[in-house]
């Protein structure tokens, strides 16, 4: 009984065979790790060198850590004392912000007619610009009909055209492409925003009209 009042390592809920080495995904914990010696690498990544498992669970014991098998595939298999459950924590932490900070890219469409319209033009025109600016590829759809097929440089002329009306904000990924009755284009947004001048400080205009007077002085 007193052994078992001293453990302060969770029991672990699988069982282990003590021979052989089966394959698991888990990371393997204090008394699942099931070796008879490992090199211990110590809470701050100091190397303590090749001991005995009952020796470095002594070592965890004391210091109120975890053992912790790093490479299980070494031989022998690299342990180190942490704190199990913040490392968990942790990497959980670390991942989710990962996650949040990743730009999740959409593609949007717009679609146009080869013989549009200067109003409906500067409309479409407008749309895939606020589509680029929130992050999202656009792929633009030329929609023939009828004879229009016959008139294949239309659409293409069309799309060059607000290629370069967007410029500034998107460069062609998949240039004009015909497709049955549609020509598509995709147009991905700039990884970097075209830069601004930066306006010049109040301060600056009167500082440079004195140095220039004393220095003509």
């Amino acid at each position: 009984m007193h052994g078992l009042v001293r453990r302060v390592f969770a029991p672990s809920l699988h069982t282990t065979s003590i021979r052989g080495d089966p394959i698991s995904t888990e990371t393997r914990i204090n008394d699942r790790i099931r070796v008879p010696e490992v090199r211990l690498v110590g809470p701050n990544g100091e190397q303590v060198g090749i001991v005995r498992i009952e020796d470095a669970l002594r070592l965890a014991q004391e210091a109120e850590l975890d053992l912790v098998e790093v490479a299980a595939q070494a031989r022998p298999p690299v342990c180190k004392l942490m704190d199990y459950g913040k490392f968990k924590y942790e990497s959980a932490q670390k991942a989710r912000e990962s996650r949040r900070n990743q730009q999740l890219t959409t593609i949007k469409e717009q679609k146009l007619r080869p013989k549009i319209d200067k109003h409906d033009y500067e409309t479409k025109r407008g749309h895939v610009r606020r589509f680029l600016e929130g992050g999202n590829k656009v792929k633009v759809t030329i929609m023939f009909r009828g004879r229009e097929q016959s008139r294949p440089e239309l659409g293409f002329r069309l799309l060059q055209r607000l290629a370069e009306d967007v410029s500034d904000l998107g460069v062609v990924e998949a240039t004009p492409k015909q497709d049955g009755r549609n020509m598509t284009m995709v147009i991905a947004p700039n990884k970097k925003p075209p830069t601004r001048p930066r306006p010049a400080s109040p301060d600056t205009e009167p500082v440079d009209a004195q140095a220039a007077e004393a220095h003509q002085a």
